[in-house]
């Protein structure tokens, strides 16, 4: 079955950086675009970044667009999410996201941004 596993989210200070890892299984991961979501509690959740099934299209929330990176490696399964010049309002859980025929989640990770 489809998995999505986030992993790499705690707790930094503002202006530091963090990289989310979302390891995937049960699909054929190159046929997939990937993308980072993140919900703050009473919001929905909000498109972060998307890539493409093999990396050449990326797109941002202008909320993150030069601080933010979106990388995939098709042989490892996995999508990345670098966040650099980490503020305070990012602070929200972040869900990886696998749309293939149907459209799949990962459970999130938490990411703070305090100090």
């Amino acid at each position: 079955q489809v998995q999505l596993v986030e992993s790499g989210g705690g707790l930094v200070q503002p202006g530091g950086s963090l990289r989310l890892s979302c390891a995937a299984s049960g699909f054929t991961f190159s046929n997939a675009v990937m993308s980072w979501y993140r919900r703050t509690p009473g919001k929905e959740r909000d498109l972060v970044a998307v890539i493409s099934s093999f990396g050449g299209s990326k797109n941002y929330a202008d909320s993150v667009k030069g601080r933010f990176t979106i990388s995939r490696d098709n042989a490892k399964n996995t999508v990345y999410l670098q966040m650099n010049s980490l503020k305070p309002e990012d602070t929200a859980v972040y869900y990886c996201n696998a749309r293939i025929l149907a459209t799949y989640w990962g459970q999130g990770t938490q990411v703070t941004v305090s100090s």
